[in-house]
């Protein structure tokens, strides 16, 4: 059987949107309050009763917010553009979690707009 575990982080950030004309809203300099959900999926240890630890979780994003939080995002190698679309590609790219229990990466840039990037989706 398999089963899914979600943690949720957030981080403060501004950014632009570069490639956009230069009249569209997001391609000024402006921030948002991100929260991150990464979801695990796999089969339940027996002996322990999980698929992982979530102070793995935390651990494994500890980095990811040190590189994020209370940045210019345009900065970071790999997010020139930083749209939610690449946000989330990143942060499974560059979270050290074992790819076989990745599923996915969801950004929210506010309440009402997300994106999630399947890693590993489940089984059908």
């Amino acid at each position: 059987m398999r089963t899914q575990i979600a943690r949720q982080f957030r981080f403060e950030a501004a950014h632009r949107l570069p490639n956009l004309p230069p009249d569209h809203k997001c391609s000024r300099l402006h921030g948002h309050s991100f929260f991150v959900t990464i979801r695990i999926e796999g089969p339940l240890d027996p002996h322990v009763g999980w698929i992982m630890d979530f102070a793995d979780i935390d651990a494994a994003w500890k980095d990811i917010h040190a590189q994020l939080d209370h940045r210019y995002l345009n900065d970071i190698p790999g997010l020139e553009n930083p749209t939610s679309e690449l946000i989330a590609q990143w942060i499974a790219n560059t979270i050290k979690l074992p790819r076989e229990y990745l599923h996915s990466v969801t950004v929210h840039e506010n309440c009402v707009s997300e994106c999630t990037v399947f890693v590993h989706p489940s089984s059908q």
